[in-house]
């Protein structure tokens, strides 16, 4: 993860404090040498942690909690300077060319800016990743089976198990009450369960299973072992290892790059049986994302005329490879967790892609993408974790 991005991270730690050496502590408040040292001492903490990280074969430490501690360093110590850095500048360019005055105007900025910056990222780390809502939509399509109009779909995804060590196991706790709460007649879960090694789902197996039982599923981007430094046997053994979990421990129904019929309602008042198939295609991303997905073998046996329901874990897919090479109604996805925050409606994830959160239709079919349940990265700022309640219904001429 941090060797993806080691150059820009290094930049933004060490030329924040060179500005801030050469304009504070040269010009304006001159300090002796030893002072200086202690100044640039976190910095060369950061860089030294930086490195390390950026040195380790897999995406993210073995022990999720050195990558927290240095997000969290990150943003208390990095940030600040970042931001004091850039509206200084910006106030000496307004003082500069626009309105000449004595006073530097950046600087109170900056103050205000890296309060409100830290405090939201506390926040986010703290109590915005621990933020669950239930979101309820209905979707009603002409060609639905009788049988199923008033079925109920609770669709998660997104989980990163390994991320809910220690204390946010609660959070998780929690997740799973919200989704054992809505009595749905299916569960459906998009992928991501774990974050690099399928070790991280056992703890979590008896929880799982009281409130997610029947559960079916396909595979996430993190669910391969596209995360570990493995040779190409030892990275094909971990994934068999990691769908025995999900099969036989979680009692899952899998679908990689295969369908299965939706079960029927408990109570069935039609004598219509016709089923609704779901689709599971494996991971169908665009780089650095695996691309995994097999359409034909996923849709083998299906007819033209049944309804179909596709799972896929990278909504990116729904426009290159669903829409114009299936006749799937509906689509479910996860795997951007909304971008994890969200400041007056934008969010990160909608730079990279059109379709990132929520429903999207297209010719009377849809798209929907959930926020999801956790993250590599335990944070969140103004994007709770998702559960939602998909309403079936068929629709009345």
């Amino acid at each position: 993860m941090i060797a993806r991005i080691v150059i820009p991270l290094l930049l933004l730690i060490v030329l924040s404090d060179v500005f801030i050496d050469a304009h504070l502590f040269r010009k304006r408040f001159p300090l002796v040498w030893w002072k200086r040292l202690l100044w640039w001492i976190p910095t060369l903490v950061m860089v030294s942690y930086t490195c390390i990280l950026a040195s380790l074969d897999s995406f993210a430490p073995d022990e999720m909690q050195w990558l927290t501690t240095y997000l969290v360093l990150l943003g208390i110590i990095v940030g600040p300077k970042i931001i004091f850095s850039l509206c200084t500048i910006a106030g000496m360019t307004v003082r500069r060319y626009l309105i000449p005055t004595k006073r530097n105007y950046g600087y109170p900025l900056a103050a205000v800016l890296s309060i409100t910056a830290v405090g939201l990222y506390i926040y986010g780390l703290t109590i915005g990743v621990g933020e669950i809502k239930v979101k309820h939509i209905t979707l009603s399509f002409p060609n639905l089976p009788l049988a199923y109009d008033g079925y109920r779909i609770v669709h998660v995804s997104d989980l990163h198990l390994g991320s809910f060590k220690g204390w946010r196991e609660r959070i998780l706790k929690a997740e799973m009450d919200s989704i054992r709460a809505q009595e749905a007649d299916q569960i459906i879960f998009t992928g991501d369960l774990q974050n690099m090694r399928p070790e991280e789902v056992n703890d979590f197996i008896p929880l799982l299973k009281k409130a997610m039982p029947r559960t079916i599923t396909i595979l996430g981007n993190h669910d391969y072992a596209e995360y570990v430094k493995l040779s190409s046997e030892e990275a094909a053994e971990q994934e068999q290892r990691f769908k025995n979990i999900v099969r036989n421990k979680l009692g899952w129904t899998l679908l990689d790059n295969k369908n299965t019929i939706l079960p029927l309602p408990k109570h069935n008042p039609t004598n219509d049986n016709t089923p609704i198939i779901i689709c599971g295609g494996e991971n169908d991303g665009r780089p650095p994302f695996p691309k995994k997905v097999d359409m034909a073998q996923t849709m083998q046996c299906v007819k033209s005329t049944d309804f179909v329901i596709m799972l896929q874990h990278d909504p990116s897919a729904w426009r290159r490879n669903i829409l114009p090479h299936t006749h799937a109604q509906l689509t479910l996805s996860g795997h951007t967790h909304g971008g994890q925050m969200q400041f007056f409606g934008f969010r990160p994830t909608q730079i990279r892609q059109k379709e990132d959160l929520g429903l999207y239709q297209e010719n009377g079919r849809y798209l929907y993408i959930t926020a999801g349940l956790g993250g590599l990265v335990p944070f969140r700022l103004n994007m709770p974790n998702e559960v939602t309640v998909i309403t079936l219904r068929k629709a009345v001429h």
